[in-house]
C-alpha cells in the first residue's frame, strides 16, 4: 500500500512493513490495538525496541533481542501477545546480502562468530574465502549477526 505522502512525491514503489518486537500481532492489528505508551521500550534489556513514528520498533543495529518476553509483558494493551504455544515469536530470518566482504573475496565470519545458534555456516570455495549461508530452519531471527557486520551485509526480514 503507498501512503499519502508516497503518492504525492510520485513514489509507487511499496515499502516493507516495519519489524515490530517479538510477539506482535499482525500489522493493522497492531496499529489498532497500540497505544503508543512505550512501555516495551525501557524494558529491553537489550535496548533493540526503539520508537518511530510513534511505533515500536526493532533495531538490529543496536544489538540483538534475547526473547526475555518483557516486552510483551509490559504491554497493557495486547498489542504483543507473548503465547506459550508457539514456538518462536516471529518468522523473519536472517540474510547474506550481496555486499558480503567474503562474496568480494575478503575473508570474514564475523556474523557466524555471533550466531549463538549456529545457524550461520561458512561453505568452503575454490579461488576465495567461504561464503555465508543461512539456515532458515536454525535460524531465530534474533539478529545477533547484524550489528557486527562491517558491511551491513546482513539484514533481518
Amino acid at each position: 500500500m503507498v501512503s499519502r505522502r508516497q503518492f504525492m512525491r510520485g513514489d509507487f514503489k511499496s515499502r516493507p512493513p516495519p519489524l515490530r518486537p517479538p510477539w506482535s500481532l499482525a500489522e493493522e492489528l497492531f496499529l489498532d490495538a497500540c497505544t503508543r505508551c512505550g512501555d516495551c521500550v525501557p524494558i529491553c534489556p537489550t535496548r533493540v525496541i526503539v520508537i518511530v513514528r510513534g511505533y515500536p520498533e526493532v533495531d538490529f543495529k543496536r544489538g540483538e533481542c534475547t526473547f526475555c518476553g518483557d516486552c510483551a509483558a509490559a504491554c497493557k494493551a495486547g498489542a504483543l501477545q507473548n503465547s506459550e504455544c508457539q514456538v518462536w515469536p516471529w518468522a523473519i530470518k536472517a540474510q547474506v546480502a550481496n555486499t558480503c566482504l567474503a562474496q568480494r573475496g575478503v575473508e570474514c565470519r564475523i556474523c557466524g562468530d555471533h550466531c549463538s545458534v549456529a545457524a550461520i555456516r561458512f561453505s568452503p570455495r575454490r579461488g576465495g574465502p567461504p561464503l555465508a549461508e543461512i539456515d532458515a530452519a536454525a535460524c531465530t531471527g534474533c539478529g545477533a549477526c547484524v550489528a557486527p557486520c562491517p558491511v551491513a551485509a546482513i539484514s533481518v526480514a
